[in-house]
């Protein structure tokens, strides 16, 4: 089933932890890639420093003050496309980053893999045919961490658990 908008206009970091175990599905005129969702992280709000809206709305961070479920892809090191899923109410910041995927362990591997570029930016995941998120009902666990790479941030922010990664399939 492919997630609506109703499962993204939640508070972040509940849908951080869900979205893990979910399936990224990207359509090409050639070809249908599946990926399983194993690690995402939780950015939220202007307080968070380590959240791209920390210093407030630019013209690169608008896309995080749109609705759920709009995509926000930008360029990191000026070389790997990362991909976000804005979470939560209107005018209020925050976004879940697909960190990894079942065998690609990366942001920058996962959007090369789906093609995903900053075309894709401002996108609505939920409305989109060639580019959405589904739940075919696989359970896991799922552990939190610190997240990662976010050097520049609050001693605060950096140890925040919002990291969500599998652990395991569930058993039933």
């Amino acid at each position: 089933m492919k997630l609506p908008f109703s499962f993204f206009n939640r508070p972040c970091l509940e849908v951080s932890r869900d979205l893990v175990g979910k399936v990224l599905v990207r359509k090409t005129a050639d070809t249908e890639i599946r990926l399983r969702i194993t690690q995402t992280e939780s950015y939220i709000g202007e307080e968070d420093t380590a959240c791209h809206a920390h210093k407030g709305r630019t013209k690169r961070t608008e896309v995080m003050y749109m609705k759920a479920g709009t995509v926000y892809v930008y360029l990191c090191y000026g070389m790997h496309w990362l991909l976000n899923i804005v979470t939560g109410e209107e005018e209020k910041p925050e976004a879940v980053l697909i960190r990894a995927c079942e065998n690609y362990e990366g942001p920058a591997k996962l959007t090369k893999k789906l093609e995903i570029t900053g075309e894709f930016n401002r996108k609505d995941i939920t409305a989109c045919e060639d580019f959405y998120i589904e739940d075919d009902g696989f359970k896991c666990h799922v552990v939190t961490d610190k997240r990662v790479g976010i050097g520049y941030a609050s001693k605060e922010d950096q140890d925040k658990p919002w990291r969500f990664i599998i652990k395991n399939k569930a058993s039933d």
